[in-house]
């Protein structure tokens, strides 16, 4: 017997409108395949771990920024919470700590993820940075869907 196709869904949370997007499409994907919404926020403390050493950030600024990722993590992650629970979607919010990549690939693994799901959003302000983003995502083992999509907004309202 064939099993659903997308049993386990996740969205990448990384804030922004993009955010939001993939969260709304995550949910109508959940409402048509019956599928499990996970969301998943890394604080990316390998990047302050190599600002610091590379004597970008002070001691003190890796922590403040740091417990500032974290913060804006467990903010976005209860705002997709949110989307889904609008909708009677329950989804699994998880902050992890380290390399988004690692993370990312582990979680992806341990929970059998079908779907990554990623927001678009607007045009990035540091191309350098959404290009290694990019780069990262191509070493990820299942499924990568780019949510851009200018109607999904109207389609998870209806939903």
């Amino acid at each position: 017997m064939i099993r659903p196709l997308f049993q386990n869904i996740l969205v990448l949370v990384r804030g922004g409108e993009g955010c939001v997007e993939a969260a709304q499409y995550a949910t109508v994907m959940s409402k048509l395949y019956r599928s499990k919404v996970h969301a998943l926020y890394v604080v990316d403390t390998a990047t302050i771990k190599s600002l610091a050493l590379n004597k970008i950030f002070i001691p003190e600024e890796s922590i403040e920024y740091e417990q500032n990722m974290e913060d804006t993590g467990h903010r976005c992650l209860e705002h997709v919470k949110e989307i889904g629970a609008k909708k009677n979607v329950s989804v699994e919010i998880v902050l992890k700590k380290g390399s988004v990549a690692e993370e990312l690939g582990k979680y992806i693994e341990e929970h059998k993820i079908d779907a990554l799901l990623v927001g678009m959003g607007q045009t990035p302000q540091n191309e350098m940075l959404e290009r290694s983003f990019y780069a990262m995502l191509s070493h990820i083992k299942t499924s990568i869907i780019m949510v851009k999509s200018p109607i999904i907004k109207s389609i998870y309202n209806m939903a």
